[in-house]
């Protein structure tokens, strides 16, 4: 009988805890390869991924996405308590590691500096939104701090680290452009100047162009161009 139990279970295989393993060994068998169904799925999800992080899309003429964020020193900003009170706001969108970005402080132009300093007393506001998700290389409360202190830095760093402010805006570039009108309404979206390398800003500044139209009463042009800069590094 036992010769016959022992026959029997010749061949056989034991499966425990979701593990295939041969019989008489603690070698798991070869695991199901992976189907072509799951890696059509998979790359599904991250082109939807992909599609998430840049749905929404703020136009010029549009109304500007309200929201309230939180910067560096813990002050809350709301968007729509700003336009309400006079204010037309510039939003940068900003990260310290970006050579685009870096080129606009320091030795090479004060650009961003500049525009606070002499649009401030004219009633415009000046916000840095940093949309870099946790642990993406410029983001973080601790490091926007010292880059907000190291470059002089009169106006807020905003941290919109799940995204939602800049995938709102569609904002796809570091330093895209987005200037805002009494009305909440969007009057330039685009690049800080014109030019696209990573050494010096341009001779022309659309934003500062921008900014003199709106207060001047006039029509704003262009009120569109292409930013460029590094990517968003969202979550």
């Amino acid at each position: 009988m036992r010769n016959l139990c022992a026959t029997l279970t010749v061949g056989l295989v034991l499966s425990f805890a979701g593990t295939t393993f041969a019989q008489g060994s603690n070698v798991p068998a070869p695991a199901t390869p992976t189907t072509p169904k799951v890696i059509d799925q998979a790359k599904e999800k991250g082109i939807e991924k992909i599609k998430e992080n840049m749905k929404g899309g703020a136009k010029a003429g549009d109304k500007a996405p309200d929201f309230t964020v939180t910067d560096t020193d813990g002050k809350s900003h709301t968007l729509s308590d700003l336009t309400k009170s006079g204010k037309i706001v510039v939003l940068q969108w900003f990260n310290s590691e970006c050579p685009y970005v870096v080129k606009h402080y320091g030795e090479a132009g004060n650009t961003f500096n500049d525009l606070q300093k002499n649009y401030e007393s004219k009633g415009v506001v000046l916000i840095a939104v940093n949309s870099g998700g946790t642990g993406k290389p410029g983001s973080g409360k601790e490091l926007n701090q010292k880059v907000k202190a190291k470059w002089n830095m009169a106006y807020p760093i905003a941290l919109d680290e799940s995204g939602e402010i800049g995938r709102a805006y569609g904002a796809k570039n570091t330093p895209a452009m987005y200037v805002i009108n009494k009305d909440g309404v969007i009057a330039y979206t685009g690049a800080i100047d014109d030019d696209k390398g990573s050494d010096k800003p341009g001779k022309t500044n659309y934003v500062s162009k921008a900014l003199d139209q709106l207060i001047a009463g006039e029509t704003v042009d262009p009120s569109t161009t292409k930013p460029y800069g590094c990517g968003v590094k969202y979550n």
